[in-house]
């Protein structure tokens, strides 16, 4: 009887993982290069990459009342943990090599950082920028960011976390309680009831001391512990196998309500966003038909989940056929939509401008490609 608990302990802790933190991204030391990247006669003239911070510590929001037990000191809400920065350090060196021609040596100097003011993304960018140095200058000791060659990481609140500045936003999502109306009446559902029945008859407690909150505040204990300290938590042994599904979805479904198709308003909150991205490629297309050397190369953003899903939002990317709702979960069940597979710690999302050489008309002679997690994506709209 014992292995099969061994193994139904083993393939939850999988599905925990695969769920929640990195299930869409490729091997950290030898990057497989996509074969529908552009190559040959196509050279690449820019890199815009939108970077979500590394690994990182719980939130409040995340463990709530759980927080309250910890002893003074112990707590570090939200902060990269080491786990985090090597996230970052595997990027940069996944990167480098994937788009040599631009993420080189001569062009360190060039490199352009810009992150929100959270400790988490000033903290990712100055290890991305460890990482290269490491890659460049091994054995050499490794400077404080402020002493190496580019320009210190810039903070820009207004472009990457827009969520927080947008009125309209504010008012119809993030301060509406009737907003996530879907993920509370998934909360009372009876996919949520059974788990809490479960637990309750696990923990030998009455179910009417759980709710869905203290069970999402153990299913994330278990999943962080699984991840930052790559232990077993007694947390786990409370769930079933097929459990981490239904707690995915309840994640889904906040994040697809606040911050992708649930509201038109979620992602034209990132249009500014957008057009700076855009900006930054017409730039890079006015100096290169001047024949002027591209001034900025390579644009690295340092942002959150916030600040890449509303984008692919906008761009039209993971949109199902019908909305996720409170009463559709099996109907959901193969969801394009998967908030922990789009965009987990340390997922990028790449916009790299090419100038043709062979093209034949004005309108081919550059042309953009989009990688989300170093892969291709076809352009929605075009």
């Amino acid at each position: 009887s014992l292995l099969p608990a061994y193994v139904a302990l083993a393939v939850l802790a999988a599905a925990l993982l695969l769920s929640f933190t990195r299930c869409s991204l490729p091997g950290c030391v030898a990057p497989r290069r996509d074969p529908e990247l552009l190559a040959g006669t196509f050279t690449p003239v820019q890199l815009v990459d939108l970077i979500r911070h590394g690994t990182r510590y719980p939130t409040t929001k995340q463990l709530q009342g759980l927080l309250q037990t910890h002893r003074p000191g112990d707590w570090m809400e939200g902060q990269l943990v080491e786990k985090g920065r090597q996230d970052m350090r595997q990027l940069a060196l996944r990167l480098a090599t994937l788009f040599p021609d631009l993420i080189s040596r001569e062009n360190y100097g060039l490199l352009r950082l810009v992150t929100t003011s959270k400790h988490r993304c000033v903290d990712s960018s100055a290890a991305f920028l460890q990482g290269l140095w490491q890659h460049y200058y091994a054995g050499l000791p490794l400077p404080d960011v402020s002493d190496m060659e580019c320009d210190p990481p810039r903070i820009n609140d207004k472009l990457m976390r827009l969520f927080d500045h947008c009125d309209k936003f504010l008012t119809e999502v993030k301060r509406n309680d009737l907003a996530l109306y879907h993920v509370e009446a998934f909360k009372t559902g009876p996919e949520m009831q059974k788990i809490i029945n479960k637990v309750a008859d696990t923990l030998k407690v009455s179910v009417n001391n759980l709710s869905a909150d203290l069970i999402q505040v153990a299913f994330f204990t278990c999943s962080f512990d699984l991840e930052i300290k790559g232990i077993h938590s007694p947390w786990c042994d409370v769930f079933d196998v097929d459990n981490p599904k239904v707690l995915e979805y309840l994640n889904d479904l906040k994040q697809y309500w606040k911050r992708s198709y649930g509201y038109a308003i979620n992602s034209r909150s990132s249009c500014t966003l957008f057009q700076d991205i855009f900006l930054h490629l017409d730039k890079a297309v006015e100096q290169k038909q001047r024949s002027q050397m591209v001034s900025s190369p390579v644009i690295l953003q340092f942002g959150h989940t916030e600040t890449l899903l509303p984008l692919l939002s906008l761009m039209g990317y993971f949109k199902d056929r019908e909305p996720l709702t409170a009463y559709n979960f099996k109907e959901q069940d193969h969801s394009k939509f998967r908030s922990g597979c789009i965009v987990p710690y340390a997922s990028n999302l790449i916009f790299m401008l090419y100038h043709c050489e062979n093209a034949k008309t004005s309108q081919k002679e550059f042309e953009v490609q989009v990688l989300l997690n170093e892969k291709v994506l076809p352009l929605a709209h075009s």
